[in-house]
């Protein structure tokens, strides 16, 4: 008996001394974080202390950002105090959507990936027409992040170009358009879209064209459907080798078949993001 309880207590002795999760190195914990992508950081972070105080590590979130960030900060931010922010804050900070070049372009990192994403807005495009009020007007909407999009009602020669000089990241980058056919609003509090004006897309499709300004260039080519929802249209894609080089990018979609009218589309958006986050656009 005297044997059984001895054998009690050693082992209820042992139970107490084993390591718990919060007895593990902080630079461990650290060390092991830095592998992870950084939503899996934050919700392990909210576990214990040693987890939480180990999350805060620059060198973890300097892996997570992009290696031209403090141009990108330049580009995003006004407050240039921002610069003195740990480098968890940072990440959060340019995670966050902001608006420059007087507002018609929008920088935010991807949360998971830390790719860039960039959206510039139908008011930084040059549009052919887009001065005369018979063919194209800019209508307000909550539908778009710059709440306005250019809507043409009819034309014969449709032309829509666009460009940006930036430092991309090292990557590959996909090139969006973001197009509706229809004009939708609110009515009553429900939606609805108003597809009077929609003719001509189905004749020939338009052609979407990107270059750059190390000679890349890409070409694609699509019919314009599905009335009354946004649609992303792939132009094409280009490859970032130097995350400290300026780029210019060109890109355009035209239909100038001057056969017949085309009418109905609205245009919101071009949408520029890494290839990582392509994958789940």
């Amino acid at each position: 008996m005297g044997a059984n309880f001895s054998s009690c207590v050693c082992d209820g002795d042992s139970a107490s001394t084993r390591p718990r999760l919060g007895d593990i190195p902080e630079s461990c914990v650290a060390l092991v974080l830095m592998y992870l992508d950084p939503p899996d950081i934050c919700k392990l972070a909210r576990l214990n202390r040693a987890f939480r105080d180990a999350s805060l590590a620059d060198f973890i979130w300097e892996s997570k950002l992009p290696l031209n960030y403090k141009f990108i900060m330049q580009k995003a931010l006004e407050d240039t105090s921002a610069a003195e922010l740990g480098k968890r804050d940072i990440y959060a900070t340019l995670c966050r959507p902001h608006l420059f070049d007087n507002g018609t372009k929008e920088i935010w990192l991807d949360k998971r990936t830390g790719g860039v994403c960039l959206a510039i807005s139908s008011k930084a495009l040059r549009i052919t027409g887009i001065d005369d009020r018979r063919y194209w007007n800019h209508i307000s909407t909550d539908e778009s992040r710059f709440h306005t999009v250019a809507y043409l009602q009819q034309i014969w020669w449709l032309e829509v170009e666009g460009d940006i000089d930036f430092q991309f990241p090292q990557g590959t980058y996909s090139v969006f358009f973001r197009l509706q056919l229809g004009r939708s609003s609110k009515k009553m509090g429900r939606r609805v879209c108003k597809t009077e004006h929609i003719h001509g897309w189905d004749i020939k499709p338009v052609k979407f064209q990107l270059t750059t300004s190390d000679g890349q260039h890409a070409v694609s080519h699509s019919h314009l459907d599905n009335p009354g929802h946004w649609v992303l249209y792939h132009v094409g894609d280009f490859v970032s080798k130097n995350s400290n080089d300026l780029m210019k990018i060109k890109f355009s979609l035209a239909q100038i078949d001057c056969t017949h009218t085309k009418g109905g589309l609205c245009v919101d958006s071009v949408f520029i993001c890494n290839s990582d986050v392509r994958k789940e656009v």
